[in-house]
């Protein structure tokens, strides 16, 4: 594997890394630690890559003409995010249909564009919100249903420390809100 160079942004953070171990009370000069703060910069950087991708770029003119009109699902596209209000981990599945009207995207684009959004601080009911409302307008879908199930760390490491409770988060937009058929079609596709 390649290995980075640093860039502004991680000297930054690993400066801010340093400050930290210092602040609890460790060694940062001890063995295990000697590189911690550069790698949990560069770790972060991954963590945050959303925040440096843009729509347009990601998407690079994958959206194509189709006169398909049936519902088109992708299940279980794993997606790490952080929880903006501790900045630990929540993780778990998205699970994404829409109705195409003229317009499909590839098939790839689906899951690039839940990573773009989840790669950044972030609470679940938002980041299920922005991949609709995304999908929606990059095709112009008759109508877009996204659900998450998710663990969170800050909730399973801190406070309640609840180790088996599972967030679930839904988007319905256009014809899966408006007509229950087809919101009841793609929950009946989720579950098979």
């Amino acid at each position: 594997m390649e290995k980075k160079s640093p860039t502004p942004m991680t000297d930054a953070l690993a400066a801010s890394y340093l400050d930290i171990l210092k602040a609890i009370g460790e060694d940062p000069d001890r063995e295990g630690l000697q590189k911690t703060p550069q790698r949990a910069a560069c770790a972060l950087a991954t963590l945050t890559a959303g925040y440096r991708q843009n729509l347009d770029d990601l998407v690079n003119g994958a959206v194509f003409s189709s006169d398909d009109n049936n519902m088109v699902i992708v299940k279980d596209i794993e997606l790490y995010s952080m929880c903006e209000h501790h900045m630990l981990p929540f993780f778990g599945r998205c699970h994404v249909g829409y109705i195409p009207t003229g317009k499909v995207i590839g098939l790839s684009k689906i899951p690039r564009i839940v990573d773009l959004f989840s790669r950044r601080f972030q609470i679940q009911e938002k980041l299920t919100r922005q991949i609709a409302e995304t999908l929606m307008n990059t095709v112009n879908a008759e109508g877009v249903g996204v659900v998450i199930e998710a663990r969170h760390l800050c909730m399973m490491m801190r406070g309640v420390e609840k180790q088996n409770s599972v967030m679930t988060t839904s988007c319905m937009l256009g014809s899966f809100r408006d007509e229950s058929a087809t919101r009841a079609e793609f929950l009946s596709l989720l579950n098979r």
